[in-house]
Order: structure tokens, then C-alpha cells, then sequence
């Protein structure tokens, strides 16, 4: 039996606990968030958003959020709320950071995990994500091992700090059968 060398190991966090975030994990979440959308790749938000504007949208009145802690503190957070108000809040909405220093081990599977099970407990009946950015490889790998579809492609939607304009994926899963 061979053993896995170093660079085909799966580094897992030894333990990952996930909870509400709490007023004190503010300067936290910011930290990630900031460091998430400097790289220009994944969400569409300007570099320079200001501290008060992404905790204000990350922390919004009708989004609940949660942080994920490993043995390293809070490595990352995620959102979760309805898609559209009224006749479409059946439907999720969610929105993953992890921090940089801490990808690679799973972190993002764990909070995905979570999520789904969250929306399902909350009552939703399908998860949409609208705006999956399609270099964003180990989002759309994670997303289609979960069972989410590509419902849509939205061609060049996304400017890229690297690569130009990049297509966008609508992804899609139902969480409860359709009765």
C-alpha cells in the first residue's frame, strides 16, 4: 500500500465548528472579507468597499450569518437568506468566505454543509446561487459535488482583475421535492 505523498493529501481541519456570528466577530469577518475580495476573482465587490458598507451588506437585518473556527480562531463566514422577497422567498441565497491562509482544508465544504442543512431546518425549498464566477474552479467543483446544476450562463457578466470579462453561472438545487 503506498502512502499519499504531501501534495496529494487533503490537509482537513481538526475540528470545525460552526455558529452565528456574534457582534465581537465583526473585525474578523472584515478581515476576511476584505483579503477575500482584494483578488478581483470571485465577488463582485470593489476593492475599496468601505468597512462599514460590507458589514453592512454581509450583516444585513435579513441575512443570517454564521463563521466557521477551526484551531486557528474564525478562518471563515458564510450568509444565508432568502433570494428574493415575497413570492420568491421559498428560494436560498448564500455567499462563502474563507480566509486565504486557511483554503485547502475544507473549510468551504464544512460551511457548505452547514448551509444546506440550515436552509433546509429554516424551511427553504431550493438554494440559487446567481452569480458563480466560471473561473472560480473550486467553487463550481464544490457546488456541482453538493448536486447543484448550471441553470443559466450569463456570458462575460463578471470583469475579472486578471482574465477580462468572464462568464457567470446560475446554479440551482432543490432541497425539498416539489409538491
Amino acid at each position: 500500500m503506498t502512502r499519499p505523498n504531501r501534495r496529494n493529501r487533503v490537509r482537513q481541519p481538526r475540528l470545525v465548528q460552526i455558529r452565528r456570528a456574534r457582534k465581537e466577530d465583526r473585525q474578523t469577518i472584515w478581515q476576511i472579507f476584505h483579503a477575500v475580495i482584494a483578488g478581483g476573482d470571485s465577488y463582485v465587490f470593489d476593492s475599496n468597499i468601505s468597512r462599514r458598507k460590507a458589514l453592512a451588506y454581509w450583516l444585513g437585518p435579513k441575512t443570517r450569518c454564521y463563521v466557521a473556527l477551526s484551531d486557528h480562531g474564525i478562518v471563515g463566514s458564510y450568509i444565508l437568506k432568502a433570494n428574493q422577497p415575497g413570492l420568491g422567498s421559498h428560494v436560498a441565497n448564500a455567499g462563502f468566505m474563507v480566509s486565504p491562509s486557511a483554503r485547502g482544508r475544507g473549510i468551504g465544504r464544512a460551511m457548505a454543509e452547514h448551509c444546506l442543512h440550515e436552509a433546509r431546518r429554516l424551511g427553504f425549498r431550493a438554494m440559487q446561487f446567481n452569480f458563480v464566477v466560471a473561473t472560480n474552479r473550486t467553487a463550481l467543483r464544490l457546488w456541482k459535488d453538493l448536486g447543484f446544476k448550471i441553470v443559466g450562463t450569463l456570458p462575460g457578466a463578471f470583469r475579472h482583475s486578471r482574465r477580462g470579462f468572464v462568464d457567470v453561472y446560475v446554479m440551482y438545487l432543490r432541497l425539498r421535492p416539489v409538491v
